[in-house]
C-alpha cells in the first residue's frame, strides 16, 4: 500500500514539476508548484517528517505561493509584452540544464538504496516533539541568534519603510 502510494505521489511530483516549467500562463505555472508542493508534502509524510509537512504545507502552499501568485496577477503579464529570447539564451539554458542532470546523476551514482536493520531504527526520528528537544537542548544559542537577527531585520525594515512628516512619496 505505501509502495503504491509513493509511486503515485512521485508521478504527481514528476508531472507537476515538468507543468510548471513547460506552462505558457504564469498562473497555471503557480498552480503546478502547489501541486508539487502538495505531493512533496506526501512525501515527507511518508519519510516520517511531520513537521516538515506541516511546515510546507502552511508555509510554502499557504502563503508564498499565494503571494507568487498575488504579484503575478498584479504584474498582469501578458505574451505580447514579453520580450522574445535569442536563440543562443536558449541554448545556453539547454547546456546548463544538461550539465545539471549530469552533475545530479554523478551525485546520485553512489548512493546507497540498502534498507537499515529495524532493530536500529527508530520511528520517532521525525515527530515534532523529538525536533524541539534537539533545538532547544543542542542548538539553543544558534536559534536565539537567529530570532534576534529576524528581530534586528524586522525593525530595519519599519525603520526604512516609516516616512518622515511632511516628506513626499518617492516612487
Amino acid at each position: 500500500m505505501t509502495g503504491n502510494f509513493f509511486y503515485f505521489l512521485t508521478f504527481l511530483t514528476l508531472f507537476a514539476a515538468i507543468g510548471v516549467v513547460a506552462s505558457k500562463n504564469p498562473v497555471y505555472s503557480v498552480l503546478f508548484m502547489i501541486l508539487t508542493f502538495f505531493a512533496l508534502t506526501g512525501h515527507y509524510i511518508l519519510l516520517n517528517a511531520q513537521f516538515l509537512a506541516a511546515v510546507n504545507f502552511i508555509v510554502y502552499m499557504g502563503a508564498i505561493m499565494v503571494l507568487f501568485l498575488f504579484v503575478i496577477m498584479f504584474l498582469n503579464m501578458r505574451e505580447d509584452t514579453e520580450q522574445h529570447k535569442p536563440l543562443l539564451s536558449k541554448i545556453a539554458a539547454a547546456i546548463a540544464g544538461g550539465i545539471l542532470f549530469v552533475v545530479m546523476i554523478a551525485a546520485l551514482k553512489d548512493v546507497n538504496t540498502q534498507m537499515k536493520a529495524t532493530a536500529v531504527f527508530d520511528s520517532q526520528i521525525g515527530m515534532v516533539e523529538n525536533l524541539g528537544k534537539v533545538l532547544f537542548r543542542d542548538y539553543l544559542l544558534p536559534f536565539e541568534l537567529a530570532s534576534v537577527l529576524f528581530l534586528a531585520a524586522m525593525a530595519g525594515a519599519v525603520m526604512l519603510g516609516k516616512r518622515e512628516p511632511g516628506e513626499q512619496n518617492r516612487f
